[in-house]
């Protein structure tokens, strides 16, 4: 009689025999030159943001700061303006 648990038992049998370069080459992991060669972009480092950070009109940390500072800064605002008020 054939039964789930005989199955998975043998699955790890087998399995467990196997080393991690015959489980990975079992997979059958290809890629095809075409797929390699249709897009090619530049690598290195700042290559694979979405954005310009070297030879911009405006600096990079200009409009980094103001994009981080401006959120931070409006409550400390608020509360200044509200106790100027009293």
């Amino acid at each position: 009689m054939y039964t789930p648990t005989i199955a998975r038992a043998s699955v790890r049998s087998a399995v467990r025999g196997m080393s991690a370069r015959d489980l990975v080459l079992s997979r059958g992991f290809k890629t095809s030159q075409v797929a390699k060669a249709t897009h090619h972009f530049p690598e290195g480092p700042y290559h694979n943001l979405p954005f310009k950070v070297h030879n911009r009109r405006i600096p990079f940390a200009i409009p980094y700061f103001l994009f981080f500072f401006i959120p931070f800064a409006t409550p400390f605002g608020m509360a200044a303006w509200a106790f100027s008020k009293m």
